[in-house]
């Protein structure tokens, strides 16, 4: 993907001249000194991948830290730095532009952005599934090809997080993690091809642990009495495809935005013809929004992570503990045998 020079912002800009007036570096250097690679993953999901399948030889640094929605970030001087000097950069430019500014501008090893390796889905296609769309084959442990999807055009242009067409959520179908995986594998293999077969077994080691997490839900969620889920924002729209679910945000795309009365009634509607009993919150925005709904229509609440980041309650947990939390709690919330 190619970013237009235009697009670097201000606090990009302020940092880019800070580094050639101070020579501000990272720990490069060292990494590199004891045969450690450097690389910076943007956020969470990009980080567990990129340390699962570099193991012992890699280095992961995030540009996003804990606690931190990844959508409002801005990099530090020591950040930027990084990212120029990194043996390898793996990011989503339609999460982060700030970060596909900065590998434009400074990065001089590798870079990976997901969007190259991984097949998004149209936002108009989230809510057009049948049960035949979710057969037994598409969670074969050696199809980690992605469903083909229309062309269908549907855009979001939400304040200050415009995504495009795209849902940029991938990381919640375990599926197209796993397709992560053997892209990051096979980047690290051609910086380091002394090591290649590490990197390739490790991430077979994290595809089939992906394998048994899909086959998990797909049997989870194959016999409930209900397939609505309401959450905070439209960030499980993968979980709602491959698996066959019907979700509704309450906001938007963007976790931050503000549904209007009219959003709200249709909910609440909506939770009364289906027999809703949950509505979810996320972890790192606020549940305030989901708790009134839930209340107003007296409906219990839970947590649904979107693992756009950690939070200090998860600081201990990785993607794969926290993906499952999140079946358990769909299970629960939906009467799933």
């Amino acid at each position: 993907m190619h970013f237009s020079p235009t697009r670097l912002t201000i606090p990009l800009a302020a940092a880019l001249g800070a580094m050639a007036l101070t020579g501000c570096g990272t720990d490069s250097d060292e990494a590199a000194a004891d045969g450690t690679l450097q690389v910076a993953a943007a956020f969470y999901p990009l980080e567990f991948v990129a340390s699962r399948v570099g193991g012992d030889r890699v280095e992961v640094t995030t540009l996003t830290g804990p606690g931190t929605e990844p959508h409002d970030i801005e990099l530090t001087v020591a950040q930027t730095a990084l990212v120029g000097e990194a043996d390898l950069v793996l990011y989503q430019d339609s999460i982060q532009p700030i970060v596909g500014d900065a590998v434009e501008q400074t990065a001089d090893g590798a870079t990976l952005e997901v969007e190259e390796v991984i097949d998004f889905i149209p936002f108009a296609e989230e809510h057009d599934h049948s049960e035949d769309d979710h057969s037994e084959d598409d969670h074969s442990d050696d199809d980690h090809s992605d469903d083909d999807h229309s062309d269908d055009e549907h855009s979001d242009d939400e304040e200050g997080h415009d995504h495009g067409d795209e849902d940029p959520h991938f990381w919640l179908d375990p599926a197209r993690m796993a397709t992560l995986a053997q892209a990051v594998a096979s980047e690290l293999g051609d910086i380091d091809p002394d090591h290649a077969e590490e990197y390739d077994t490790n991430a077979a080691v994290l595809v089939e642990e992906l394998d048994e997490l899909d086959a998990a839900f797909a049997e989870g969620l194959a016999d409930c009495e209900r397939d609505v889920v309401v959450v905070s924002h439209d960030a499980f729209g993968y979980l709602g495809d491959r698996y066959g679910l019907d979700i509704h945000g309450i906001a938007g795309l963007s976790p931050d935005a503000e549904p209007g009365p009219a959003d709200i009634a249709e909910l609440q509607e909506l939770i009364d013809a289906e027999g809703v009993t949950t509505v979810f919150s996320e972890t790192l925005v606020s549940p305030a929004t989901a708790e009134t709904l839930a209340q107003d229509a007296g409906v219990g609440t839970d947590v649904l992570d979107p693992l756009e980041g950690l939070s200090d309650e998860t600081a201990d947990e990785d993607y794969l503990s926290i993906m499952r939390s999140n079946l358990a709690s769909l299970q629960e919330a939906n009467g799933c045998q």
